[in-house]
């Protein structure tokens, strides 16, 4: 073992005791970025000699069995998330399960049980270093599924292994696609999206293989094909489900034998591609009947990522997008969003997904923009047909309806408040204090509570503080 230990991958060690772990272990995270590195028990860890960030520890209990394991310390001074694999089923021990950071595994865990612990302690570890993938949209996730998968695609970024990515039309499978050849060593090669269900029935073999000077009518120069075009870098090929049989056996061949020929020519050309693939259908109900080939299912799906759908992500989720993508939208922060609109948004169901709430942002930017008002008849129309739900937000009109309306968000907020504790309450009126100070500008009242504005909205949607019900209530 080296005197020196220094990675950006993430690190497990394992302290294996009279068991294999270490075995195990390398058997599991074959084909994961994540390096195996094996400790005994009596070997003292120090900063100086090992690096731990993206760590996580497999301990066995085994070896507390003579008392010589003494890395509690250390494990703790560095965060680093404990794995505690047991014959049987213990009791809360504070020596062996210091309950702020472990969790458990059975002896008889599989490959699959140890990989997807390991990503998603990994990647609370990592998820405040993973940077935004490149494209149009701000990648947001703050659902805990939404960070469990973006800490798989932090584990398998740097694999070599074909990717199958699983979920709904609009979830964002092409965004993952990128994200994984982002965080991977070939990020500054290539990345070549293909839709497979938009390539001409004809074209297949000119699309993907290109095609040499003259090799038909109006070819008057060579040209690369797709898989070309991704040489050293990632080729994506989404819809995958939409390939024809026959194409499925050319597609086949050039991933066994990693070359092309391009149409007109008789010269192999080798090519170096990594292949993520995406579909929104059942490809094993595919494969059942006979529409795709089961040969090359299994040469995709390596790795099988599944993107959750937005109505699975949850309310938060869906506001976190909403207001990144209008923050985008506007080209400015929002800081002045109501709440009604917030939870109007958070309420919907949006079958198209991502994409769809997408649509919608872009509708109410462009409310914003014409009617330079939250309160707008149009917008309440907007959200109102977006939802389906028949909720308008209060207008500045005493009608009869928009006062019952505030009496309702007023009695709803009432009783929030009862449930509130001592100190919950005391914070919340310290806000309120300092959002009237402010005028209600978040920007400003944060940077006055000496919190960020994230901080801030978390708190007022917490502790139900809303600009409106205050002016309502006096």
């Amino acid at each position: 073992m080296s005197s020196t230990f220094l990675s950006n991958e993430p690190i497990l060690y394992v302290w294996e005791g009279s068991s294999d772990l270490a075995l195990r272990a390398e058997r599991a995270m074959d084909n994961t970025a994540v390096a195996v590195l094996r400790v005994d028990a009596g070997v003292r860890l120090d900063r100086a000699h090992y690096m731990t960030e993206h760590a996580v520890a497999l301990v066995s209990v085994s070896v507390m069995a003579d008392g010589i394991f003494d890395q509690h310390e250390w494990l703790v001074e560095h965060a680093i998330p404990v794995i505690w694999v047991a014959s049987q089923e213990r009791t809360y021990d504070p020596r062996f399960y210091p309950s702020a950071y472990s969790y458990t595994l059975p002896l008889s865990f599989s490959a699959a049980d140890l990989r997807n612990l390991v990503a998603k302690l990994s990647g609370l570890v990592m998820q405040a270093e993973l940077p935004l993938a490149t494209g149009t949209r701000p990648m947001v996730a703050v659902s805990p599924v939404m960070r469990g998968l973006l800490a798989e695609v932090e584990l398998y970024a740097d694999s070599q292994a074909s990717v199958l990515i699983h979920g709904e039309t609009g979830v964002g499978k092409e965004r993952i696609a990128q994200l994984l050849h982002d965080r991977s060593k070939r990020a500054k090669s290539p990345f070549v999206p293909v839709n497979c269900g938009a390539v001409p029935e004809g074209l297949f073999e000119a699309h993907f293989f290109g095609h040499a000077k003259g090799a038909f009518t109006g070819a008057i120069g060579a040209h690369k094909g797709y898989f070309e075009q991704a040489d050293t870098g990632t080729l994506f090929l989404d819809e995958i489900g939409d390939l024809p049989l026959h194409q499925q056996v050319k597609l086949l061949r050039v991933i066994e034998q990693r070359s092309v020929t391009r149409l007109g020519a008789v010269q192999e050309i080798p090519v170096d591609f990594r292949l993520v693939a995406a579909s929104n259908k059942n490809l094993i109900e595919l494969v059942q009947q006979g529409q795709f080939r089961a040969d090359l299912y299994y040469r995709l799906a390596v790795v099988e990522l599944r993107i959750p759908s937005l109505e699975e992500r949850g309310a938060e989720e869906k506001i976190a997008i909403f207001t990144a993508l209008l923050e985008q939208e506007l080209q400015s922060d929002v800081e002045d969003i109501p709440q009604w609109v917030l939870d109007s948004v958070g309420s919907m169901r949006f079958d198209g997904n991502v994409r769809e709430l997408a649509n919608l942002v872009e509708r109410v930017a462009l409310m914003n923009r014409q009617f330079g008002a939250w309160e707008s008849v149009q917008l309440q129309q907007v959200l109102s047909r977006f939802g389906r739900l028949g909720r308008h937000a209060p207008s500045t009109n005493d009608s009869p309806t928009v006062l019952a309306t505030i009496a309702d968000q007023s009695a709803s907020i009432q009783v929030e408040l009862e449930r509130l504790s001592e100190v919950e309450r005391e914070e919340r009126e310290r806000i309120v204090q300092a959002l009237d100070k402010h005028a209600w500008r978040r920007q400003d009242t944060a940077a006055y509570l000496g919190i960020s504005r994230k901080v801030l909205w978390e708190k007022m949607r917490k502790l139900t503080i809303t600009a409106q019900v205050s002016q309502a209530t006096g």
